[in-house]
């Protein structure tokens, strides 16, 4: 639950008074804070030393480093502690003593405590922390143990060896009253301390205002690779549409942290006031369409995961997995929204919109486990994705994937069943108002039903009974019809690289490989992860590489095999038929279903309320 900007703002100031009575003092009880500072000890050893000021309390304390971050894959960072040590105010050591492999325990604590220790750092993304002699990126959680009794207290953190000429970037709370200026920032507590990823670095940036709102832009890429006059531009078209559509913006000030590396990337990390993003460096420039899908889907998290929040994500448990049957609508229909937003902002048309929409239903109808795993499961197998046979076909599906799918069917029911006066926009904006904007957290699916009717004043169980809990067929003509869509199935002869691949956290990982196919005669196996494909880094444009591909083409893929070491394997593509379909008008179309489907494209009710829905 986020302060109020007055409330935030007295917090902040007494935070700092407080601070600068504990400087001027050798008095630990003036001072409420867990302090923490993030030394850059050996960038190419990509070693980094922490120190934690904890201030007095129990004599018992116990310090946790979450097993998780960013991902729903349990990493364990505690595995990259080299060591741990702590001493009293007085400068005696304390007993430390590891109770788990990822909480420690130190005793005669009572009057504070100075707690250190080293930990490695190389994982490169927006879902990693790494640091190496280019920069530093941090997501916090994966690096900062906290006080398991003081994790909803105050939080401030130092970064101390910075490099001369390097700066630091985080959407957290500078405090510039003292000598630490640019290095010193606080927070309200822990979570809200690591949901702020960090830049250290020679970075370039920029800033613009809209719509009230500004907006601070970090780019770590070389010159050559983008344009920042053109990612400004971009970024002014998303977030104009995206805070018109929600009719609202929960901010001040928010940041957009891109990386356009050489090497392997793909993805972004939605935060409450900042996104951090990767994209392979060919992509600003030659493939704009990729940075600008991925943006407007991390912004619109802001809304939809931040504040519109499941019940049972909250609160995050750092210890184990944290299982949710709402993922098909926090990520899934994020991606519905983010495509809504495309439209508004003018960088998609209808013709490319309709396009992906029938390639998406392609990818769901070629997994046969869209007859076995419903979307409220693969919520909550998400846990399972790092391990390469569960992303099978006959396996698994995508709840981005087929939550995409439900939240264009759930918009289109939601038109039918308030003859258009209603809309996913109505939905989300329901949501806000009565569970973002209320401090509560929406019961799953329940909660995404209980908008749905409210907007409505209809009973629409029999959609998440079918096709959100259930495995029913999606009956598209019965969705688009009142948009003048139909969708139409052929069958056509395409490439076949012999495998299926997945992303993963290091890029990715073939889930199958074909029997009898050139692939595995080459060598290629299950679980290995592409690294290149024909010279080229395989990143988030991956999939679309290969499905470039023709049949007879010559494919040499760079993979590392599950238990290391890297090889290179050759072979020629085959081909093999499969059903794909497309999206026409339907015949003889009418000037209703005209209609209706222009305000779909603007993801506007037909009928529009004079006020939000409350």
């Amino acid at each position: 639950m986020k302060l109020s900007v007055a409330t935030g703002n007295t917090a902040r100031r007494t935070l700092r008074f407080v601070l600068l009575l504990w400087i001027a003092s050798a008095s630990a009880s003036s001072y409420a804070a867990t302090n923490y500072t993030i030394s850059l000890a050996e960038a190419g050893q990509h070693l980094v030393e922490v120190q934690i000021i904890l201030p007095e309390g129990p004599a018992q304390r116990e310090l946790q480093l979450p097993v998780w971050n960013a991902w729903y894959q349990v990493r364990d960072f505690a595995q990259y502690v080299n060591w741990v040590r702590a001493k009293d105010r007085a400068g005696h050591a304390l007993t430390v003593r590891e109770l788990d492999k990822s909480r420690w325990q130190l005793t005669g604590a009572e009057a504070g405590a100075v707690v250190e220790y080293q930990i490695f750092l190389d994982s490169p993304g927006p879902f990693g922390a790494q640091f190496n002699s280019h920069h530093a990126f941090f997501n916090l959680a994966q690096l900062l143990m906290y006080p398991v009794e003081a994790r909803n207290g105050p939080m401030v953190v130092r970064f101390s060896r910075v490099p001369a000429g390097w700066r630091v970037a985080t959407p957290l709370t500078s405090m510039p009253e003292d000598r630490f200026t640019e290095t010193r920032f606080s927070a309200e507590n822990y979570d809200r301390l690591v949901d702020s990823p960090v830049e250290i670095g020679d970075f370039k940036e920029s800033d613009f205002d809209e719509g009230g709102g500004h907006y601070r832009v970090i780019v770590d890429a070389e010159a050559a690779d983008y344009d920042m006059e053109k990612i400004d531009a971009m970024l002014r078209k998303i977030v104009a549409a995206a805070t018109s559509w929600m009719d609202d913006r929960p901010f001040d000030n928010y940041m957009f942290l891109y990386h356009f590396p050489r090497g392997p990337a793909g993805g972004g990390m939605e935060h409450s006031y900042s996104t951090a993003i990767a994209v392979h460096a060919d992509v600003p420039l030659q493939a704009p369409e990729v940075l600008e899908s991925v943006t407007a889907h991390e912004f619109f998290h802001l809304w939809n995961v931040k504040r519109i929040r499941p019940r049972t994500l909250e609160p995050v448990d750092y210890t184990r997995e944290n299982y949710t049957r709402a993922l098909w609508f926090s990520e899934g229909c994020t991606s519905t929204a983010a495509d809504i937003i495309e439209l508004r902002a003018g960088l998609l048309d209808e013709r490319h919109f309709e396009r992906q929409l029938a390639s998406g239903i392609t990818e769901l109808e070629r997994r046969p486990a869209h007859l076995t795993q419903s979307a409220e499961e693969s919520s909550l197998d998400a846990w399972l994705e790092g391990d390469a046979y569960y992303r099978r076909p006959e396996r698994s599906i995508s709840y981005y994937n087929k939550g995409e799918l439900l939240g264009v069917a759930l918009d289109l029911a939601v038109r039918e069943a308030s003859h258009g006066k209603a809309s996913l926009r109505e939905v989300f904006q329901w949501m806000n108002q009565n569970y973002a904007k209320k401090g509560r957290f929406f019961p799953d699916s329940d909660g995404v039903r209980e908008a749905a009717e409210a907007v409505t004043h209809a009973d629409l169980g029999w959609f998440f009974a079918k096709y959100v809990a259930g495995t029913d067929e999606i009956p598209w003509d019965d969705f688009f019809r009142g948009v003048g869509l139909r969708l139409i199935e052929g069958k056509n002869t395409i490439s076949d690289a012999g495998f299926v691949a997945s992303r993963n956290f290091d890029g990715p990982m073939t889930a199958s490989v074909t029997a009898g196919s050139e692939a595995e005669r080459a060598g290629l196996q299950t679980g290995d992860t592409i690294l290149e494909v024909n010279g080229k880094t395989a990143g988030d444009e991956f999939s679309q590489e290969i499905a470039q591909l023709s049949a007879g083409d010559t494919i040499t893929v760079k993979v590392r095999g599950r238990r290391g070491g890297d090889r290179e394997l050759k072979w020629k593509v085959g081909s093999r038929e499969e059903i794909s379909y497309e999206l026409r008008d339907v015949d003889h179309l009418t000037a209703e279903q005209q209609a209706r489907r222009s305000a779909w494209l603007k993801g506007e009710a037909q009928i529009p309320h004079e006020t939000n829905p409350h």
